[in-house]
């Protein structure tokens, strides 16, 4: 719970900044945001974003037989 307030307060902390240096500097920002929207725009963020699904899918099965065969030295362990 503490480390979501402190998540929380920092975020609105950037998001104040941000804000003030918006108010500052108008036409800056957006020069800013424009060209961050173009090299968005121009990254293939959908594909690296399903490869990494993917990934951990394909992770997610051999991780999962780990766990399960600690588990079971665990209680063979305790016996």
């Amino acid at each position: 719970m503490r480390s979501l307030r402190y998540t929380k307060d920092q975020f609105e902390d950037v998001l104040g900044q941000t804000e003030r240096y918006v108010r500052q500097n108008p036409g800056q920002a957006i020069v800013y945001a424009f060209a961050i929207g173009y090299v968005l725009n121009r990254l293939p963020v959908g594909r690296l974003i399903s490869g990494v699904l993917k990934l951990s899918v394909s992770a997610l099965k051999p991780a999962i037989l780990i766990y399960g065969a600690t588990k079971l030295y665990q209680a063979a362990n305790d016996e």
